[in-house]
């Protein structure tokens, strides 16, 4: 619709080809609405919008600029609901409520705003720009977490300490005095003894109003400020577990009692756009929100376990994302030989390792080197996480059979040059892919294996042709992302020899290298750590190589093979790390293992 709207005023010679381009870059950076931007740049003037899209809708606008709202009108609507649906009353006239909506064609908000006031709903079109002012105006302490989209939008919270206070008014806290400041936020447990049991259905408090919800909102914009990929809200049977990951590594937060778990998870599924009577099947939901100036994406997932149902919440910033190869944590001769293999015209390139890994950053980096005005690159993905500028992205959906098989045959009827699918899962795919190699197309992907070498035997055991690999693959990078010591708690540490050994790596190597690891500070939440980097190998398919894979060659054997060519595994991309003073020993043994 943005499109249309920046098509239509360019084709009324409104603004001009230049105006649209730069608003729209302006768009993709933030997920704005495309008027906000053409009016920040001044291409168009609010009221000229608001005339304009008033004109085109058929619809009466309203000019927040020069109204005189009185305050008995505002407070019909909470600032909350006029967040989510970005909508200002305006006036009323007996049961009609007149309001102005950036969307008047949100039929779901207009529903939503009858039903709770009882009243009827008139809309009238208004700029954005001018609703988000109107909501600084009007609703000023609605501001810490804003939501951008239209289905269950985030209310406003402004830190969690502020939302536990609320929770203890209720009584709902019993420990208030383990409460602390933002800045020291570590760890706080909220426990409940009482023992009955309660029903989904006596909740006696809306989910609405609810201290609880706030509490759930406070949650998420703290886990965006603190960095983390993701939460869990994980129901037990006194109480139900609240956990951050940070930096790769889980850290629990807080315990709410067990009997509020039936409005969190209600809040969670109503941000994520998702079924609330059901709670006998998983559910997938997403939401985009704004944190700060902080725009985030949040994937949720709902699992029924035995005391009720997990909540799985992803973040994904976009701002904290660097398209980047040569800021990812390549060494110099791995990122030499991943970048020869990802500038090759045709061939098959595989990004490896466990969930969570960097991969999909992996392959948006190489997209991102390799996108030029003259090159078709089309991906598959599931999901699409980041949107990348003259990248042809699509968003898989197996409900009605667009597969990554499916997908990967009509893309080579749509003249690509690169392909990249999201993960290679089956033999269908597979052969597909190694298809598109075959005939003159690079085609970047990714797998679910240990290292590089054992890729082959993964891609063989799901029933692909050993010759089929050998003359398609070009390159395998396998990657893990490890912990950062803290730059503000940095102090050397020794490490005995005996701990070396026992690692299966060489003291001697180690001898006059200071070694270090964080004591923990406010800076890195206590950890010691601050920020993750990746560690990669890269195994070049050589005629040497090819050769061991026809041969039907084991994973040990090509591992060997590509060692004596050179490889750099994990475990030494990781040992390098370390000698640079970047990790600590410990972050090495966890996410490597030794081959002696």
């Amino acid at each position: 619709m943005n499109i249309k709207i920046g098509q239509l005023l360019l084709n009324s010679g409104i603004i001009t080809n230049k105006q649209l381009e730069k608003a729209l870059s302006k768009q993709s950076e933030d997920g704005s609405k495309l008027g906000y931007h053409l009016v920040s740049i001044k291409a168009i003037s609010e009221e000229d919008l608001n005339k304009f899209l008033a004109r085109q809708q058929s619809i009466e606008s309203s000019n927040l600029n020069t109204a005189d709202i009185e305050e008995d009108i505002i407070h019909l609507i909470t600032g909350d609901i006029a967040r989510r649906y970005e909508v200002v009353p305006i006036s009323r006239e007996g049961r009609k409520l007149i309001v102005a909506m950036t969307d008047p064609n949100n039929l779901f908000a207009i529903d939503d705003l009858r039903f709770s006031l009882g009243m009827d709903i008139e809309p009238h079109i208004c700029a954005s720009s001018m609703i988000r002012k109107a909501l600084a105006k009007y609703y000023p302490d609605s501001e810490a977490l804003v939501p951008i989209d239209e289905n269950g939008k985030v209310q406003n919270v402004n830190t969690i300490h502020e939302a536990l206070a609320d929770i203890d008014e209720e009584g709902i806290v019993e420990n208030s005095d383990m409460l602390m400041g933002d800045e020291v936020f570590e760890s706080m447990i909220i426990q409940d003894d009482e023992e009955e049991e309660i029903e989904e259905d006596d909740l006696d408090y809306s989910i609405a109003d609810s201290p609880v919800v706030k509490l759930v909102n406070s949650l998420i914009a703290d886990a965006v400020r603190r960095g983390a990929s993701d939460i869990h809200f994980e129901p037990f049977e006194r109480y139900v577990r609240i956990r951050f990951r940070i930096d790769g590594v889980l850290h629990e937060v807080m315990r709410p009692s067990r009997k509020y778990r039936s409005s969190m998870v209600s809040r969670l599924k109503i941000i994520g756009g998702m079924d609330i009577a059901e709670r006998h099947l998983p559910q997938d939901g997403r939401q985009k929100i704004l944190v700060g100036k902080k725009f985030v994406d949040l994937r949720l997932a709902t699992l029924p376990t035995l005391f009720g149902e997990k909540v799985e919440v992803r973040l994904l910033d976009r701002s904290a994302v660097i398209l980047d190869l040569e800021k990812l944590g390549f060494e110099d001769e791995p990122l030499k030989e991943f970048r020869r293999g990802i500038h090759r015209p045709f061939g098959i390139v595989l990004v490896t390792g466990p969930t969570g890994c960097g991969k999909t950053t992996t392959l948006y980096s190489a997209l991102t080197e390799l996108n030029d005005i003259g090159v078709n690159i089309m991906t598959a993905e599931n999901p699409v996480e980041f949107n990348l500028k003259g990248v042809n992205q699509v968003q898989m959906n197996s409900d009605v059979g667009l597969t990554f098989a499916n997908a990967l045959r009509a893309y080579l009827r749509q003249d690509p040059d690169i392909i990249m699918v999201g993960e290679i899962r089956d033999k269908e795919t597979s052969e597909i892919a190694i298809r598109a190699a075959l005939t003159g197309h690079l085609v970047l992907s990714t797998t679910h294996t240990n290292d590089a070498p054992s890729t082959i035997n993964r891609l063989i055991d799901m029933g692909t042709e050993p010759f089929m690999l050998s003359t398609s693959i070009v390159c395998i990078a396998s990657q893990r992302l490890i912990r950062k010591v803290c730059p503000k708690c940095k102090t050397p540490i020794h490490i005995p020899e005996d701990a070396f050994i026992d690692a299966g790596i060489d003291p001697e190597r180690f001898k006059n290298i200071e070694l270090s690891e964080g004591t923990g500070c406010s800076y890195c939440n206590k950890t010691g750590y601050k920020g993750r980097m990746g560690i990669f190998e890269v195994m070049r398919v050589d005629e040497d190589i090819r050769q061991l894979i026809e041969g039907d060659a084991n994973s040990l054997e090509i591992e060997k093979a590509a060692l004596e060519k050179g490889m750099v595994n994990l475990r030494e991309a990781a040992l390098r790390k370390l000698e640079a003073g970047l990790t600590t020993f410990d972050e090495v043994l966890r996410e490597t293992i030794s081959n002696e």
